[in-house]
């Protein structure tokens, strides 16, 4: 990456670990929203949001959660507002490529309209498969402080058979949970039987909430409803692992006296650094291969 100017825009302990990837490749790296840092980058340079410094990008690095749908763009390491505007996205160099973990309809837009290609991490299947691990632990590690029974011989239940409720199942059950599993394809259902879990279709959820203990959602729309919670045990304890605003009907579970709570984005809570190197390995991968073929092109 010798050469390449690679600018950073807010984020949480999980860029520091990308940071340092790109500073090992010598790549030219800035630093936007990184000035209450601890430990500054020997190599890399703060600066500020402006079209002069974004027409020497070749490649633009968000945080996971990229930016509002307004252009702001967290950040732990500033008191600073960030903004990413249009006429900075402009600025950019025509092969300039831009990565987050996730896009909202404000930047994929504005990404769309500069014809700026954007890369959406958190969509790839390499990035999501090992991002299920650390969130399996925390969710793990949240189950066991909320309760007063072990996760072994528990009456576990797990909603989606998605990356992380694939992840999620395997471990409940070889910690010896029953595990019954919420899943609306039948070739699911199938893969389920042959884990050794117990499957059920999302149609038959409330009936099949009755008995149980743990509840993990992984579904990003409003499954565990007012009328799915009634049939909960009142000491039943949810953890929603789906994106914000989660799955669950929150307020009618705090009515009912049931422990519901919401854990988006605990790779980055839970294992901040794993789930740097995770990042950091997927996208020095893409940017090598970028930059391969840009190099061997006529």
């Amino acid at each position: 990456m010798t050469g390449k100017h690679v600018a950073f825009i807010g984020g949480d302990a999980r860029q520091l670990e990308v940071i340092k990837s790109c500073l090992s490749l010598d790549a030219k790296v800035s630093l936007i929203g990184f000035e209450n840092l601890q430990s500054p980058f020997s190599g890399a340079s703060n600066r500020e949001i402006s079209p002069e410094l974004f027409a020497t990008v070749d490649m633009l690095i968000l945080p996971i959660l990229g930016t509002d749908e307004e252009g702001h763009v967290d950040s732990i390491f500033t008191t600073r507002t960030l903004v990413l505007t249009e006429a900075d996205m402009r600025a950019l160099p025509s092969h300039a490529v831009v990565y987050a973990g996730i896009a909202k309809s404000y930047l994929k837009n504005l990404c769309e309209e500069v014809s700026i290609r954007l890369v959406e991490l958190l969509k790839r299947d390499d990035v999501a498969i090992y991002n299920s691990i650390p969130t399996m632990e925390g969710a793990l590690m949240m189950a066991i402080q909320h309760t007063n029974i072990t996760i072994h011989d528990s009456t576990s239940m797990v909603l989606g058979l998605g990356r992380v409720g694939v992840t999620l199942c395997r471990s409940l059950h070889a910690l010896g949970a029953r595990v019954k599993v919420g899943v609306r394809k039948q070739s699911h259902v199938a893969r389920c039987v042959e884990m050794g879990l117990k499957p059920f279709l999302m149609g038959e959820l409330t009936d099949e909430v009755r008995d149980v203990d743990i509840l993990f959602n992984t579904i990003p729309a409003k499954v565990v409803t007012e009328a799915v919670l009634k049939e909960m045990p009142y000491s039943a304890v949810i953890i929603d692992l789906a994106s914000k605003p989660g799955g669950v009907d929150f307020a009618y579970a705090e009515k009912r006296g049931i422990k519901a709570l919401l854990a988006p984005s605990l790779p980055g809570i839970v294992a901040p650094k794993t789930a740097g190197k995770i990042l950091a390995q997927t996208m020095t991968r893409l940017l090598a291969k970028e930059f391969g073929e840009e190099g061997s092109s006529p």
